[in-house]
């Protein structure tokens, strides 16, 4: 798949970059991209919520009163679950919401999203950004040049830049990440996938080395 690459200012460079076929032409799997954006949903949830059982909560434990000959329902202590102020039955404690995936599905994931991209036309590689001091307003002006500005945009980079991710977080709609951390979510969840030239050429080199 054979992408133009842009200048920072939104016109053609005269370069390209052929991204893999495998990865950007694939095939995708909705039904991977479901489990892994369910598996980032699930990894966000702390899983602190917590009650006390009749064990836990403050009260006596002595017996109310006698167990026959008053009339009355059999009780235990006041801490019992049926009083005010007694324990819960069964209430949530502590876990965590883990969901286990295999490599090669959570890799797949990637693979589908990505394709959705690509089909979609939301995919711009476009030249390496550097900036010498964090510059939003400059990042602003090259989204706006590369026509993303009022879109969620999620920037990748081959390696980290800390005044280019500076001058992106201060942008809640963009998003900066190393090409080694992209995941399912963040691709789904962005309506335009900028790839840096690096970035891209980095896809390509890695095609052709599991090719040989």
């Amino acid at each position: 798949m054979q992408v133009d690459v842009l200048t920072i200012k939104g016109k053609k460079s005269g370069r390209t970059v052929d991204l893999p076929e495998d990865i950007f032409g694939a095939e995708p799997n909705n039904h991977v991209i479901y489990l892994a954006v369910k598996q980032y949903h699930a990894a966000q949830r702390q899983g602190t919520h917590k009650v006390k059982t009749r064990a836990e909560v403050q009260g006596a434990s002595r017996k109310l009163h006698r167990q026959k000959g008053t009339g009355g329902s059999r009780k235990g202590n006041i801490r019992n679950p049926l009083y005010k102020g007694g324990g819960t039955i069964f209430g949530p404690k502590p876990h965590g919401y883990d969901i286990k995936l295999n490599r090669k599905v959570k890799d797949l994931a990637k693979i589908s999203a990505l394709s959705h991209k690509a089909k979609d036309k939301a995919i711009v590689v476009v030249e390496d950004i550097s900036f010498d001091t964090p510059k939003t307003k400059t990042l602003m002006g090259i989204l706006g040049s590369l026509k993303v500005a009022d879109k969620k945009a999620m920037i990748i980079i081959p390696e980290s830049n800390e005044n280019l991710e500076l001058s992106i977080r201060n942008v809640p709609s963009v998003i900066g990440v190393l090409l080694t951390d992209i995941n399912t979510y963040d691709i789904v969840n962005s309506e335009v996938v900028i790839l840096t030239e690096s970035a891209a050429k980095i896809f390509t080199e890695q095609d052709e080395k599991a090719e040989a």
